[in-house]
């Protein structure tokens, strides 16, 4: 494997120039490996000329788009460091990361450039990749800036293993994000170790459509792009990935679970509208084993699959936040291999991961070749080896505290079995001491009542040093709408109450929910009630709706 991404970029771009690298699935942009590597050089020409030099730091505010990949890859073989800010950020989040990180240079678009310029940073240089906006330079000028003396080739092969490659700024859960420094050695080691275990292809495509600030996009497209050679489809548009799915026909998927749990009720919902003969058969096949699975896979569930997009989909990678043993059995049922993951931004986003030939629900998978765990005396799981982050930017204080020698802290309660595989029990700092004493994982409760509910768009629970258990629930106003729609008698409030009675019933009584209240609105990722990547800010939570919560107590 090559040294760099640098030189893994140089090597793959020439083995068949006219192939697609990239395309856009909202605009239909489509971009040659021979247009990438040419643009690459243009761009990295532009960045220099505007005084970027190894080791400064370039942000990027994109959406899922062939420009991202371009300017990233131009400003690696610079040396630079690219790195993104989440697209829902205020003027006040881009100005502190912008700050971190030392930038001196953005790369965004028109929709998001009035909210960096009010970030009131000083000194910043503006790019605009799709047009014209006051005080910025437009890609194509960008492109076309004179270097001077400067020497693409000389730039890229002077980059090496130890240098940074990226900045991940953690979401923010607890505080303000911290910047996560990984290099091109992190990234190598990464996605050499998932491809040992799931296997990756020069011929693999796949959907670019989670946010580029998070690592999990930017490994699951991006990296093994510049490392296998893969084609990419950008979707920019969440609401059109069902129609993109279809369209592309990945081969791999990288995801979240509130992709699946949409997919999964998306399913379902077309089952309610089907002939009762037809539902009877589908659930038939799905649970079949043996002799009989061959031929209910081909007459039954292949045709589920390919109206998912996922007939030829070998394996998805499902992480960021737990995937219910419900939605992962619902896709191993229809033939989707789920391989849910485990990892932090401070591990290159997988340290752990479920081979896709021996899956098993309810863990995280075994260890990554090289990666090795261990459980402290409390069960918080520690991890060392090649694809952990050498520190925080600019904060040895978070640094020191994140490690144990050479031993990451990940703040995850786990158990380990004897075969290797990892559970996840909870947060360690998020865990519930009821007032009982009895330690719960809110998540699990959580899950246990949102996988029996479409229309639950987020729920939270609350119990700490509190005699007993509350939700907080929110509805999906889409899935909410669509259920109208095919029945105008649904009541979602019925449906909630459903799922909560149900999925107490899998709980232990000190665990159940004896309390809810179901808010008005949504709560958007990005927002105060969710990061950009759905996990809940439960502090934020319980400070906004403290009165909501208590009166639940108090009713």
């Amino acid at each position: 494997m090559a040294a760099t991404l640098c030189s893994a970029f140089q090597e793959i771009a020439v083995r068949d120039p006219d192939a697609v690298a990239l395309q856009s699935f909202d605009t239909g942009l489509t971009v040659t490996w021979a247009d990438y590597a040419r643009r690459v050089r243009l761009i990295a020409g532009g960045l220099a000329a505007l005084g970027v030099r190894g080791g400064d730091t370039v942000a990027l505010m994109l959406s899922n788009r062939p420009e991202f990949h371009l300017c990233d890859t131009a400003a690696v073989h610079l040396g630079a460091v690219p790195f993104s800010l989440y697209n829902s950020s205020s003027p006040e989040q881009i100005a502190h990361i912008l700050r971190d990180a030392g930038a001196a240079v953005v790369i965004t678009e028109r929709q998001y450039a009035q909210r960096v310029a009010a970030a009131g940073v000083p000194g910043i240089k503006l790019v605009c990749v799709d047009g014209e906006v006051p005080d910025a330079s437009t890609l194509d000028e960008l492109e076309a800036l004179d270097p001077g003396d400067f020497d693409f080739d000389a730039a890229w092969r002077a980059v090496g293993p130890a240098d940074l490659l990226t900045i991940i700024y953690t979401s923010g859960t607890t505080g303000r994000p911290k910047g996560v420094e990984l290099t091109h050695a992190n990234l190598l080691a990464e996605v050499a170790a998932v491809d040992a275990l799931a296997g990756l292809r020069a011929d693999d495509e796949t959907l670019s459509y989670l946010p580029a600030a998070h690592i999990a996009d930017r490994l699951a497209s991006h990296y093994v792009q510049l490392l296998y050679g893969t084609r990419i489809t950008c979707l920019a548009d969440l609401k059109r990935l069902g129609e993109a799915l279809v369209a592309v026909r990945p081969t791999y998927l990288g995801t979240v679970p509130r992709v699946l749990e949409k997919m999964r009720a998306g399913v379902e919902e077309a089952l309610l509208g089907a002939p009762a003969l037809r539902r009877k058969v589908f659930r038939a096949a799905a649970r079949s084993r043996g002799p009989v699975r061959a031929l209910a896979d081909r007459v039954v569930l292949a045709s589920v699959r390919a109206r998912l997009g996922l007939d030829r989909t070998r394996w998805i990678m499902s992480g960021a936040a737990p995937l219910p043993v419900p939605v992962l059995t619902y896709f191993l049922d229809l033939g989707v291999r789920v391989s849910e993951v485990y990892g932090l931004s401070e591990t290159c986003g997988v340290s752990t991961l479920n081979p896709p030939d021996a899956i098993r629900p309810g863990t995280v998978g075994r260890a990554l070749d090289g990666v090795q765990l261990r459980l402290e005396d409390d069960g918080e799981l520690l991890i060392r080896g090649p694809i952990v982050t050498r520190g925080y930017r600019g904060d040895a204080a978070a640094t020191a505290a994140a490690f144990d020698g050479d031993w990451l802290r990940t703040g995850d309660v786990a158990t380990l079995d004897d075969d290797g595989y990892v559970r996840i029990v909870g947060r360690k700092k998020e865990l519930i001491i009821n007032a009982a004493g009895k330690n719960m994982a809110p998540t699990a409760i959580e899950a246990a009542v949102a996988t029996r509910c479409p229309y639950i768009g987020a729920i939270t629970v609350i119990g700490d040093r509190r005699p007993y258990n509350v939700a907080l629930i929110v509805l999906d106003a889409e899935a909410v709408a669509a259920g109208l729609a095919r029945d105008p008698s649904l009541d979602p409030a019925a449906e909630v109450a459903r799922a909560v009675e149900e999925g107490n019933a899998t709980l232990a009584r000190i665990e159940q929910i004896k309390r809810y209240a179901i808010l008005p609105g949504t709560w958007a990722p990005g927002g105060e009630e969710l990061t950009p990547t759905l996990k809940l800010r439960r502090m934020a939570i319980a400070a906004k709706y403290a009165a909501e919560i208590e009166a639940l107590y108090t009713a």
